[in-house]
């Protein structure tokens, strides 16, 4: 059973999964009876709110189904009830973990060093980016929100926009996809690449990102030979070391702060927030002497 730190966002809240094979929690007896059924229950962490997705009339109509006796179903609820109990406490304690994800502080210092931009290089505000290629939230984002950001500060001069990988542990396909991003970079393709990750988000295997490359008219072997030899892969994991230099474990993440020199200082804007508190926060600091 684990429960991992990670998480990606849209800002109103984060979100932890348990999955508890029902079977390992029962009794011997219990075990058979519940592998057959292939019962399992799901219990979704909201701010320390535990919500369970099986119920007695799920157990009685599984009772139905395989001809056990009220006897043997009144046991199995009863095991269920003590799960529930212990589900409960397992929520307790990780309420304070998401509670102290709240506490993290307001601003954060990265390097946006020879890291992908865009926009111009002499824009007075820099927006470092943190994310992952299959973080739904960081898809919604760029889906939306981005291109109005694009439009009205990043084509007008006014923000830089830098990005830092942080592939989560729970996307298995992020940290390849996030190479695919780079190796397409080598041929000037950068952003266009990114664009087309997160519009087929979540990329499923190998053959899918070599598609994305014809797509995008990219020279086939070079991108190939730069996917299979991994040469992103430290690039990457330095920004997950920054992003946890600075308390990120979420996506997708963003620094706003003042350009100058290789490295930002600014207000930390976590999930996926709407444009308002984007245009918000570049309007403070632009207006900063």
């Amino acid at each position: 059973m684990t429960v991992g730190p990670s998480y990606c966002s849209d800002g109103s809240f984060m979100t932890a999964e348990i999955v508890v094979p029902v079977a390992t929690l029962m009794k011997p007896a219990r075990r058979r009876w519940c592998d057959r059924l292939s019962l399992t229950a799901t219990c979704l962490l909201v701010a320390g709110g535990l919500c369970m997705e099986f119920t007695p009339r799920q157990v009685v109509a599984a009772e139905q189904a395989s001809g056990i006796t009220q006897e043997q179903a009144d046991a199995i609820l009863q095991e269920l009830r003590s799960m529930r109990e212990l589900l409960e406490q397992l929520a307790r304690q990780q309420a304070r973990p998401v509670q102290a994800a709240s506490s993290k502080p307001d601003t954060a210092r990265v390097s946006a060093n020879d890291r992908p931009a865009l926009g111009a290089p002499d824009a007075p505000v820099t927006v470092v980016e943190f994310t992952d290629y299959e973080c739904p939230f960081c898809k919604r984002f760029h889906q939306t929100t981005f291109k109005s950001l694009k439009r009205d500060y990043i084509d007008t001069g006014k923000v830089r926009w830098v990005v830092l990988d942080l592939p989560l542990p729970i996307h298995p396909n992020a940290g390849k996809t996030a190479q695919a991003a780079h190796c397409a970079g080598e041929q000037d393709k950068f952003w266009e690449m990114r664009a087309v990750l997160f519009d087929n988000a979540p990329t499923p295997n190998s053959e899918s990102l070599a598609s994305y490359g014809q797509q995008l008219g990219l020279d086939e072997q070079p991108f190939e030979d730069c996917l299979i030899s991994d040469r992103y892969l430290s690039q990457i994991g330095d920004d997950s070391e920054v992003a946890s230099g600075n308390r990120i474990t979420g996506t997708p993440t963003f620094i706003i702060g003042k350009s100058g020199g290789d490295r930002v200082e600014g207000k930390r804007i976590i999930g996926a927030q709407s444009y308002a508190v984007f245009d918000s926060a570049i309007r403070l600091v632009l207006s900063e002497p």
